[in-house]
């Protein structure tokens, strides 16, 4: 029996390779590895990175070698390298798939948190998430487990939300200029959670969903694994938003299914569309009959206390026919605190609540009541204001770092979110990651945030870290930058112990 569970296409792994090496270039005086070599490093890297999944059946070798324009001998070399350090079994009729040797831990798809045990050695960089803000999060708690008695005394099952939260929340949209019902708002565990229920209620599997290019990494996965079929829209050039000329292209000759976009402070790009973008992007989503799912979890963080937010992109929908909304607790409050929501149409609410039962069930009740304690009582505000100060210093911290130490990266500073999206001088993104990782820095490389290998020359870097500790994850980026440009990692210092 074969123990392959999936497939990867000579022409797929070919453009995945190409782009790689691409970003690549030969430091001054660097040696290039044979081209076997090369081509076993690379597939490697694709499969560390997780762009090409442990036990997918790779190209046969006659295959690979036509898509490369090499020869078989060296992806037969190739192949062979692979089997001797545990990255490609095989077997005769069964082909050859990848593996991972014992030992290695499996890589992820998406940005998993860094385990608790290796905070101490590593700067994390992975994940855009700030510690909770307190004494807001304890004072939540607190005030929930106030409300909570009433609750207790019923079957705990709310699959649209507590009542009194939905009814909070279309107020808030009702105040920012957005009439709203409760009828309208269905809470659900994240906005991950949100975006899954929405994606298998409109695009079943081989709809085409239309993406920003770049995107957030761990909804392009979330997609791919619902069986979608990915149409990357490229943004417009540094922060200024969407293309929209290509938009209207993409949904008139594609015809998605849906359409996943961030308007505000876009991830990875902090990018945030103006008014008149929102506005044409809602009438062409219309006119192609196409479902604008809108990402809102960065709405609220901006660094300027005197910036103009554009409107809602649902405002420029007042029907509610073509926009979904997606909001959540998670970004501009706690990553901790998995409360999301969904405003839709009336209909939408009650399709997607009668498929939550075959889904899971509900929101956590006492967390729910935390989100509500701090919505009504002011407590939200406050704790979102601590918020944008800690970006608007980390901002500040990073970039001034990244300057002194990469000065010849290249970057736009946003004036909200939480992310800055950075091309890293040429090099190659999935190099300096795995590299990093060995100095003491994690980062996520570019491909992670497109489609079939786009943007290998790029990183995300999070606004998560301030003072000693951006000034430290700016000098390990560098000596990752020295040694991928050397063309590997041999050599490389441990990581310094961080003091809190």
């Amino acid at each position: 029996m074969a123990q392959w569970t999936s497939a990867v296409g000579a022409a797929q792994l070919a453009r995945l390779l190409t782009s790689q090496q691409e970003a690549r270039p030969a430091g001054p005086g660097s040696r290039r590895p044979p081209a076997y070599r090369a081509l076993a490093d690379g597939i490697r890297l694709l499969v560390l990175e997780g762009r090409v999944p442990v036990a997918a059946r790779l190209p046969a070798e006659r295959e690979l070698a036509v898509s490369l324009k090499v020869s078989r001998t060296t992806v037969a070399a190739a192949y062979e390298a692979l089997r001797g350090e545990g990255f490609l079994e095989s077997r005769r009729g069964a082909g050859s798939w990848t593996a991972v040797p014992a030992g290695n831990p499996l890589p992820a798809r998406g940005l998993e948190p860094l385990p608790p045990e290796a905070l101490g050695s590593m700067i994390d960089l992975g994940t855009a998430a700030l510690p909770a803000p307190e004494p807001w999060l304890t004072r939540a708690v607190q005030g929930a487990l106030g409300e909570l008695p009433p609750y207790a005394h019923t079957h705990g099952d709310y699959p649209a939300g507590l009542p009194a939260l939905r009814e909070m929340l279309a107020e808030r949209y009702t105040a920012q200029g957005v009439p709203t019902m409760p009828e309208q708002i269905m809470v659900t565990t994240g906005a991950m959670g949100a975006i899954d229920a929405i994606c298998h209620l409109f695009a079943g599997r081989g709809e085409r969903i239309a993406v920003e290019s770049p995107s957030y990494a761990n909804i392009l996965q979330l997609m791919r694994e619902a069986g979608a079929r990915l149409v990357p829209v490229a943004m417009a050039e540094g922060l200024t938003g969407w293309d929209i000329d290509r938009w209207r292209q993409v949904l008139r000759d594609a015809a998605p299914r849906l359409a996943y976009v961030v308007a505000d402070f876009h991830n990875p790009t902090g990018a945030l569309a103006d008014e008149d973008q929102r506005r044409q992007l809602v009438e062409a989503a219309r006119s192609a009959g196409t479902v604008l799912v809108v990402d809102e979890t960065m709405t609220e963080l901006h660094f300027d206390r005197d910036l103009k937010m554009p409107r809602r992109v649902c405002a420029f929908d007042p029907a509610g026919s073509t926009v979904i909304t997606v909001g959540s607790a998670s970004k501009a409050f706690w990553a901790g605190m998995r409360i999301g929501w969904v405003r839709a149409a009336p209909d939408v609410i009650r399709s997607l609540v009668a498929a939550r039962a075959y889904a899971d069930l509900g929101t956590p009740v006492l967390e729910q009541l935390a989100v509500n304690w701090l919505l009504s009582t002011g407590g939200w505000e406050e704790a979102v204001q601590v918020r944008r100060d800690q970006g608007r210093e980390n901002s500040a911290a990073l970039v001034a770092a990244l300057q002194r130490e990469l000065p010849d990266w290249e970057f736009d500073v946003p004036v909200g979110g939480l992310t800055l999206w950075v091309r890293a001088g040429g090099l190659s993104g999935s190099r300096l990651a795995e590299v990093g990782e060995r100095v003491g820095v994690r980062v996520p490389s570019g491909p992670r945030f497109g489609v079939d290998g786009a943007f290998e020359g790029y990183v995300r870097l999070p606004f998560t870290v301030s003072g000693a500790v951006a000034d430290e994850a700016a000098v390990r980026l560098a000596a990752a930058a020295r040694l991928v440009r050397e063309g590997g990692a041999s050599g490389a210092e441990p990581p310094r112990t961080l003091i809190a």
